[in-house]
């Protein structure tokens, strides 16, 4: 029986890091739709989020049949847990990818962003992809100096997102109202797909160390 439970637990993990790089694609093409205006890439990524949703409900059905039948105790248990928290987190992050590929989808054939700040928006498409791999990479190894890379990556992301609102909410802003709400709902995506990858991380720290992260942290 404890073979089979830590079978269970590898496929829990292998679960994990599927989900992990399906997101990774996700983001990575939902990004190149929004700055390039990509019709087929943006819908390429709104039809594939079900393929997320489903593994996703996958993983957590496979965890609370482990948490029924197995009954897990001290770390065990917090890996079968966390992984339902983090399984949720990740799905999350795939509407997020949806979210911003549909934004590309309902301003085609124009641009979402208003030129003062393509730069801006191109800076954090970018650090949202290099997040989603380093997630990846944490998922896989578990080594936790990814996590630390991971919070430097997001410090960039919170401060472009603040760039954004000073922008849009500046004197010398002449975007249209449409312009300022897709800028504002866009920065905001982006900026809650870092927070979500950082909040996996932290709780991969936890299972490793067993110590949780400060809020501040």
């Amino acid at each position: 029986m404890r073979e089979v439970f830590q079978q269970e637990l590898s496929e829990v993990h292998d679960r994990l890091v599927e989900l992990a790089k399906l997101v990774e694609v996700a983001i990575t093409k939902a990004t190149d739709a929004f700055n390039n205006s990509n019709i087929e890439l943006a819908e390429e990524v709104m039809e594939n989020d079900y393929v997320i949703d489903e593994l996703a409900v996958s993983l957590d059905e496979l965890a609370i049949q482990i948490l029924a039948r197995q009954q897990p105790v001290a770390r065990d248990l917090r890996v079968v847990v966390g992984a339902l928290r983090m399984s949720s987190s990740l799905e999350r992050m795939g509407d997020i990818a949806d979210h911003i590929a549909q934004l590309a989808r309902y301003r085609f054939p124009e641009k979402v962003i208003a030129k003062g700040l393509r730069g801006t928006f191109k800076k954090m498409g970018e650090r949202d992809v290099e997040i989603a791999g380093l997630l990846v990479k944490l998922l896989k190894t578990q080594n936790l100096d990814i996590v630390e890379k991971m919070r430097d990556v997001d410090d960039v992301i919170d401060e472009l997102h603040l760039n954004v609102f000073d922008k849009v909410l500046g004197e010398t802003w002449a975007g249209t109202p449409v312009d300022t709400v897709d800028a504002t709902l866009a920065s905001r995506f982006h900026e809650r797909f870092g927070d979500h990858a950082i909040s996996i991380a932290k709780k991969v720290r936890y299972l490793s160390t067993g110590e949780w992260a400060p809020a501040e942290d």
